[in-house]
């Protein structure tokens, strides 16, 4: 029963932070994000192949360049939005990349 309790406990304490974390209001950057790299990127591997571009990721106080891929779209005539960093008072936050 004990074990029960401390794991239904757990259970909770995890839910909650994660109701806590996913509250939390987008990561400012407060320094300016770099111009995106030109990508070559070639024919697709396959014909519905749908090219998501790169993008410069805030990472450890350094940009980083996460390079673009290529992936599937998940309905036959999906979008993809392509994410960018916004202007938000002295810094700058990622909205991220979707499909429509």
């Amino acid at each position: 029963m004990r074990k029960k309790i401390i794991f239904i406990g757990l259970l909770i304490l995890i839910c909650l932070s994660e109701v806590l974390l996913l509250g939390c209001g987008p990561k400012v950057v407060y320094v300016r994000p770099p111009e995106p790299r030109v990508e070559v990127y070639g024919t697709p591997p396959y014909p519905e192949a749908v090219w998501i571009p790169g993008y410069w990721r805030y990472k450890r106080d350094a940009w980083v360049w996460i390079p673009g891929h290529w992936e599937r779209r998940p309905q036959p005539h999906s979008l993809w939005v392509p994410g960018h960093w916004e202007p938000r008072g002295q810094g700058w936050v990622w909205i991220p990349g979707h499909w429509r």
